[in-house]
């Protein structure tokens, strides 16, 4: 894993970092104008700037060891260089224009698991941006660069929870977020409790075109009921009259808005981790983004005795599932859970809380 140093010869004039994130609750209701609970984890994404002297941006990715240049009027053919470009090409628009740069990007937020990789590296880039032009820009605004970054760059149709949290988010609490009117309000955790995300060790490999084909859905379903957004949708029964599968997409919509709501006037661990299992149950059944592997890998969390919810989070398709356990024993539950479900050969790992016992983590 190379330095700035070794790449480009010398130091950078700012470096500036975005930690990933996971979401207790409020799965694909982001982009339908929803609530969401996600929290920051620990891993973080760094990015080293400098102006360089000539007229290409050079940016290496230390966890890829890939190192690729571009224009300002031309974007990276690789996908992680389009989300670099996207926020370069949102900061000139807002803020101001930008000379061309040496960038180096270093990473510890697992790719690929659900985690927002992408909003973490968007957040730290803008961060980065805003510092060498000495400009301080709201948490908000840089949020909403770095979404119609992704959007418009690098051509998935995301909500703003992934950014929102990666402003705004910490590891020790949870963000509750309404995602029309950007209010937000950070929260404990519930008392005796801590986060544990593990991954199922499947890729996430359809999760891309499936993400935007369910929020398709979702906008459909919502001009068939005449509404804006399903956010506004209040009766369960008037949701039948659609046709499936957009009266099951609708249906996990509402009902997650209603989970995460009531998460939040929950009054113990153990309340909250029952909306978490109705959370998993409804995107496996209604919205349909789990994978037999996620499925497994949550009900053996959800019947170990430390666990009070689990539930698959992210868009699905692969990736990682999340548990609310008792406090001090993530590390415990993770490893009865993967001696079981790693028995017939599969690849699951622990992601939070971080293992430093694991070279790898």
């Amino acid at each position: 894993m190379k330095t700035f140093s070794e790449i480009f010869g010398g130091v950078p004039a700012v470096i500036a970092a975005a930690p990933g994130r996971v979401n207790l609750l409020g799965d694909h209701t982001d982009y339908n104008d929803g609530f969401v609970l996600p929290a920051a984890i620990s891993q973080t994404t760094t990015v080293s700037l400098r102006i360089n002297d000539g007229r290409e941006f050079h940016l290496y990715s230390a966890d890829l060891d890939q190192r690729i240049s571009f224009s300002p009027d031309a974007p990276s053919a690789q996908q992680f260089g389009r989300y670099v470009y996207g926020c370069i090409r949102e900061f000139g628009e807002q803020i101001g224009g930008t000379p061309a740069l040496d960038i180096h990007i270093q990473s510890t937020v697992p790719i690929g698991v659900g985690l927002s990789s992408s909003a973490a590296l968007e957040v730290a880039m803008l961060r980065g941006l805003g510092q060498l032009r000495s400009v301080t820009i709201d948490n908000i605004a840089i949020a909403k660069m770095a979404q119609r970054a992704e959007i418009v760059y690098a051509g998935v149709n995301c909500g703003i929870m992934d950014q929102m949290a990666a402003t705004l988010a910490d590891s020790r609490s949870m963000l509750f977020l309404d995602c029309r009117t950007l209010d937000h309000t950070v929260l404990p955790l519930p008392q005796e409790s801590e986060i544990l995300v593990i991954d199922s060790g499947v890729a996430r490999t359809l999760a891309a075109s499936h993400y935007n084909l369910r929020r398709a859905e979702c906008e459909r379903a919502a001009r068939a009921l005449g509404l804006r957004a399903l956010r506004d949708a209040t009766s369960l029964t008037r949701l039948e009259q659609l046709p499936e599968p957009l009266s099951q997409r609708a249906r996990h919509v509402v009902t997650e808005n209603q989970r995460v709501q009531d998460a939040v006037a929950a009054k113990d661990a153990l309340s909250f981790g029952a909306l978490m299992n109705g959370s998993h149950a409804s995107l496996r059944d209604d919205f349909e983004v789990s994978v037999p592997e996620l499925d497994l890998l949550v009900q053996l969390l959800q019947q170990h005795a430390a666990v009070y919810g689990a539930r698959l989070t992210g868009a699905g398709f692969g990736g990682a599932c999340v548990a609310l356990c008792r406090s001090g024993t993530a590390h415990r539950v993770t490893r009865d859970t993967l001696l079981q479900y790693n028995r017939a050969g599969r690849h699951g790992r622990l992601l939070v809380p971080v293992n430093h016992c694991d070279p790898s983590q």
